[in-house]
């Protein structure tokens, strides 16, 4: 029996730098050998997505949340079967909240990501204090530092605003993710952001009704493939929608313990083989 498994990239392929689990791609590898298909299920956009964990290679990828979704193992224009971005009166929108509130933010498309004015600083003191953190950690285990792949972002000025899927925010309040509900109203799908800052808030902002789970059951219809039969791993709130609409959905054992009483099924952390292990238990290798 063929299964298919959506794997999320940041904490669950992708520890939050550039670590993989040596584990984690052979188990890739190995379950699409025995006959399995592997999709990779981000809220990242296709442009974003680490090189070596695309080397690792997928039957697909469902990108920026649920917004793109492409066949094949190059997550290109021309191999697109979902496409949902935005409306581009619904880009301002968010725009002309961010701005009135002082919250830098990206907004992503399929191809790429663009900063607002300050986000670049914010993200360089993010960057450096995880860099520090993370160097310190491997030298504590004898190994040598790493250094985080990092694609310097457009500015915002020069985005397609009829072509963004999503926003993501980083605020200095922390209530900012239930305040932008609240004022941006049911249009909007607003959710926590996965990015592990010390202070504040950050979340995604996109339309209402795409997400991961959504994409995933356009990708079911497109590949005539049950969802029973469908295995979703996860580790942020972008994946809530995923445990919703796949058969077996896996949380990582590095996911908060909500998203692991949701998905009922948890698996070890990224790099303790948490993927390698999930696959072994459900009998994909």
């Amino acid at each position: 029996m063929t299964r298919i498994a959506f794997l999320d990239v940041d904490g669950t392929i992708l520890e939050h730098g550039s670590l993989i689990a040596p584990s984690t791609v052979t188990a890739v590898r190995t379950a699409r050998e025995n006959g399995h298909l592997v999709w990779l299920c981000t809220g990242r956009s296709a442009g974003d997505i680490h090189p070596d964990v695309l080397a690792i290679g997928f039957d697909g990828a469902i990108t920026n949340g649920g917004a793109y979704a492409t066949r094949g193992e190059e997550p290109g224009d021309d191999a697109l079967i979902v496409e949902h971005p935005m409306p581009r009166a619904d880009v301002e929108a968010v725009e002309r909240y961010f701005e009135a509130h002082g919250i830098h933010y990206f907004l992503q498309t399929h191809g790429g990501v663009y900063a607002s004015a300050g986000m670049g600083a914010v993200m360089s003191a993010y960057r450096r204090e995880r860099h520090e953190q993370r160097a310190a950690e491997l030298e504590a285990q004898g190994l040598p530092a790493e250094e985080p792949l990092w694609r310097e972002p457009r500015p915002v000025s020069e985005v397609d605003r009829d072509a963004v899927a999503k926003a993501v925010f980083v605020s200095p309040s922390i209530d900012t993710v239930t305040h932008a509900a609240e004022e941006l109203g049911d249009a909007f799908h607003v959710i926590p952001g996965s990015i592990p800052l010390p202070g504040g808030s950050n979340g995604e902002i996109g339309q209402a009704g795409v997400t991961k789970g959504s994409a995933i059951t356009e990708v079911l219809a497109l590949l005539d493939i049950d969802a029973a039969d469908a295995i979703g791993i996860g580790d942020s709130w972008n994946d809530v929608e995923m445990f919703e609409v796949v058969g077996t959905p896996v949380a990582m054992g590095n996911a908060v313990p909500q998203l692991q009483q949701l998905a009922g099924r948890v698996t070890t952390a990224v790099l303790d083989d948490g993927v390698h292990n999930a696959f072994a238990e459900l009998g994909l290798i």
